[in-house]
């Protein structure tokens, strides 16, 4: 949720955000104006309440021939309080309604414009080039016996896998070397729940235009995540944290599940795009004015992982219309598929400033003693889709993989993974 107070004393700035993500600019003004409704009921109500608490010291004095008439004039002007008690609530609902359609404040330099108006930031590696016609990802996987298609889909339907063999243990290795590597950039290490209640997943953002991407269970009134940010953004909802020592930092690791709703026939071969995979996400709590510098720091560890798998990668600043709701600014970081002839997303990482805190009411405590929300941030370190671009990149032409040298450690050693035969 964006600030009520940016809103009444900088709404153009908003509407402005609004613009460069496409969307509705006068719901600004729906929100002004409900906002100031909600002011104006809150008034109303304090008065009377003031004026009943006034009463009230009157009665209490009143002689006893005059109490029975001052009491009769009390009741009414409680039910009076009553009605405006319950005016302000109502005010302050539409309020809540009408600010939570506003997408969060797009930070200066983020690219107008929707999902190709990226800008490229940078470019890292060289292409790969083969002596040989490249195999994709799903055909060196059925060559190493790592990727079962077809029993996931008879077990599950249409995008669900098994990761086999060498396959699971090469997904287990990239998840630990990211541990690892969270483990030390001083993340504590959390294995998260992956059905949420809905007030966490809305207050994370993900109700909004992604809300069609998430599994419900109405039965229990619980939501399958898509991504560990979720349970890691409600681990303090609704606290007082500290942030004395610097950031809080969270590496979540859970199983993921999307619906994929909208992209029937685009990505249908192998592990690109499926309803269910492993993810480990680093998630930080911070002072807002450390936000953006957090987000650099995300994006260096996110670098430092391809760099080591031997990925040649971009990163891009993604374009407003394309950050979803809660995200004031995100770097995509993309590995080139050599089968595809493109880059391909592996991971993001956003900054949501306090836009999640406001909404799941997660504070920090100034320098005055008063309290203030803090700022998320959120990136994926290492990823199922991940192990696409390294079968691809690091294939041999007999179909063999070489295991990137900082894998190794974690699969007992093996340099090669071998066509079975």
């Amino acid at each position: 949720m964006i600030d009520p107070v940016l809103l009444r004393e900088n709404p153009e700035l908003i509407k402005r955000s609004q613009a460069a993500r496409g969307e509705s600019v006068e719901l600004v003004d729906e929100a002004l104006a409900a906002d100031a409704s909600r002011r104006q009921a809150i008034t109303a109500f304090e008065q009377l309440r003031a004026e009943q608490n006034a009463f009230g010291k009157q009665v209490a004095k009143a002689p006893k021939d005059e109490k029975a008439g001052l009491v009769a004039e009390a009741q009414q002007l409680a039910v009076r309080v009553k009605e405006a008690n319950q005016a302000a609530g109502e005010a302050g609902e539409r309020f809540d309604q009408t600010v939570q359609r506003i997408g969060n404040v797009v930070i200066d330099g983020v690219p107008a414009g929707g999902e190709d108006d990226y800008v490229v930031l940078r470019e890292v590696g060289g292409i790969p080039a083969f002596d040989f016609e490249p195999r994709d990802h799903l055909e060196l996987g059925e060559m190493l016996d790592a990727i079962d298609m077809a029993r996931g889909a008879k077990v599950s339907g249409a995008r669900f896998d098994y990761l086999k063999g060498v396959g699971a243990r090469l997904e287990l290795a990239l998840m630990n070397l990211g541990l690892d590597r969270a483990l030390a950039a001083g993340f504590t290490p959390l294995i998260t729940p992956t059905l949420v209640r809905p007030e966490i997943m809305q207050g994370t953002g993900f109700l909004g235009s992604h809300a069609e991407e998430v599994y419900y269970l109405p039965a229990d009134e619980l939501y399958l995540t898509g991504t560990s940010e979720v349970a890691l953004a409600g681990y303090h909802s609704g606290e007082i944290i500290d942030l004395a020592d610097g950031p809080l930092r969270y590496a979540g690791w859970s199983t993921c599940y999307r619906r994929e709703a909208g992209s029937h026939g685009k990505d249908t071969r192998g592990i690109i795009r499926v309803h269910q995979f492993n993810k480990l996400e680093m998630f930080s709590y911070v002072h807002p004015d450390e936000a953006e510098a957090e987000h650099e720091r995300l994006l260096g560890w996110q670098e430092g992982m391809l760099q080591d798998l031997g990925l040649s990668y971009r990163v891009i600043d993604t374009a407003a219309g394309d950050l979803g709701s809660s995200a004031a600014r995100k770097y995509d970081v993309e590995a080139w598929v050599p089968t595809q002839q493109a880059y391909r997303e592996l991971t993001s990482t956003s900054n949501c400033t306090t836009f999640q805190a406001r909404r799941l009411d997660i504070r920090h405590r100034t320098e005055s003693g008063k309290t203030a929300p803090v700022a998320t941030l959120n990136g994926t370190l290492a990823t199922t889709r991940w192990l696409v671009a390294i079968l691809e990149t690091h294939q041999q032409a007999d179909g063999s993989v070489i295991v990137p040298e900082v894998l190794r450690p974690f699969l007992g050693g093996l340099d090669v993974l071998r066509p079975v035969a």
